[in-house]
């Protein structure tokens, strides 16, 4: 398969890492503070996830919510199907999978921060919600048997992994054939200039790891999976003045993808 370029070279990956682990510490803890992003119900609602899903799950999860998109209707979850959340957060997307899935069906969460791990653990453990789980692990290699579920879902995450085609490459592994990878994540119409890519906090805010979306299209093609709908997220703004600038140069913007292996 074709290798593409994903990782600025200049990058500091391990300060990335910390970064987005402290960012999202912050999304656990405080998530009323002031982000690059909005979050909670508000957003959840206008992005397209039904009102009575979010009635049926813990009102603590969607306040800590910071994806960026909608993609149910594209995973079309079924009852009794396996699903993997790559970055899981504090849980918001699990619980609404587990309802889809039912009692019958499976749900894990893997994230790498530990604080929304604790919040999202903490908040199933006190709604007896047994078909779902969540584990420590990066995106990008999960520990998860092969063609060991039916969808893999991820919310504004992907644009925060430094390889991204690794990314993919674990999705397809972990999928079924006839599997389908559903997802929400930022992008950008043209390519980001390497002041940006190579800064390690512009990337922790969602802004400098956005890849260009046919750039982005391809790698997941790569990965073995059809691209088959790619749609953008009108309704996703950023809120920061930095963000809302890189919105307007370099097309930085919120899209919904599904994909099947075949």
């Amino acid at each position: 398969m074709t290798q593409i370029a994903l990782t600025p070279k200049r990058l500091d990956v391990a300060a990335l890492e910390q970064k987005v682990k402290s960012m999202y510490r912050d999304v656990a803890l405080d998530p009323h503070g002031e982000f690059h992003f909005e979050m909670g119900r508000a957003l959840a609602e206008r992005l397209g996830y039904a009102v009575a899903d979010l009635d049926a799950i813990p009102a603590q999860a969607i306040d800590s919510f910071a994806g960026v998109g909608y993609y149910f209707d594209l995973a079309a979850l079924k009852p009794g199907e396996t699903v993997v959340d790559l970055g899981s957060g504090s849980g918001m997307d699990t619980f609404v999978a587990a309802l889809k899935v039912g009692r019958d069906g499976r749900v894990i969460g893997i994230d790498m921060t530990d604080e929304q791990l604790a919040k999202a653990e903490g908040l199933r453990a006190a709604a007896g919600i047994s078909q779902l789980e969540y584990r420590k692990g990066y995106i990008e290699l999960t520990g998860l048997a092969s063609a060991s579920c039916d969808a893999v879902i991820s919310n504004g995450v992907v644009n925060l992994a430094p390889d991204k085609q690794a990314v993919f490459r674990e999705a397809a592994r972990l999928l079924k054939r006839g599997g389908r990878l559903a997802l929400s994540d930022i992008v950008t119409e043209s390519q980001l200039p390497e002041g940006i890519t190579c800064n390690a906090t512009l990337w922790a805010a969602c802004i400098g790891g956005a890849m260009q979306i046919g750039d982005y299209v391809a790698a997941i093609e790569s990965a073995g999976l059809r691209v088959r709908s790619v749609r953008d997220n009108l309704a996703y703004q950023f809120t920061s003045d930095s963000a809302q600038g890189a919105t307007r140069k370099y097309g930085v913007k919120s899209v919904s993808i599904l994909a099947v292996k075949e």
